[in-house]
């Protein structure tokens, strides 16, 4: 295998590949030498540069959804929002399944957490006021991540035979949840 010039050229080029390989294998099906060969580097310079494929699998499995301006929406019409925008970002299902199926290693159930924690319950947090505000967006978001846990986990392609009206069911659910009581 030929060494990369410099540096953070190597770095990067063994951040490309994990992430590539761990959206499409997953945690345990992807080998340090499968990275390193997709990187065009020595096995040894993976471990190197980021202690240990599990290090290596955290750095690269992180996601946000970016709640401005996507879900700067009246609150009136939020819960159908969230739902359109979860299921239509491109990286939330691969980095969601490779958390999922590399769970069972205690750090990566933590990042699991975190993904579910900011990608979910911040943005719905954020846009809810009053006291139980935490709880809703909690509830909102346990029933969201139960939708993609149907849909990309088990893989329920008669819930995801007509996206509209999934979209429009789910998001109602979503709003119920995230509407504080009267």
């Amino acid at each position: 295998m030929s060494e990369r010039g410099s540096g953070r050229a190597t770095r990067e080029a063994i951040r490309e590949a994990a992430a590539r390989l761990f959206l499409e294998r997953g945690y345990t099906r992807t080998p340090v030498r499968d990275i390193a060969a997709a990187a065009g580097v020595n096995a040894a310079l993976v471990i190197r540069y980021f202690g240990s494929k599990e290090e290596l699998f955290l750095e690269t499995m992180r996601l946000n959804i970016d709640d401005e301006p996507l879900l700067d929406v009246p609150m009136e019409s939020f819960g159908r929002r969230f739902v359109e925008v979860v299921l239509s970002t491109g990286d939330i299902r691969g980095v969601y399944l490779a958390l999922v199926r590399g769970s069972g290693e205690r750090r990566i159930a933590e990042r699991l957490r975190e993904v579910h924690e900011t990608a979910l319950v911040a943005p719905l947090r954020a846009r809810l006021s009053g006291v139980d505000a935490d709880l809703r967006a909690r509830m909102a978001a346990a029933a969201v991540g139960g939708l993609l846990y149907s849909l990309w986990v088990v893989g329920d392609e008669d819930l995801a035979a007509d996206r509209e009206e999934l979209v429009a069911r789910y998001g109602s659910i979503v709003q119920r949840l995230v509407t504080p009581q009267a």
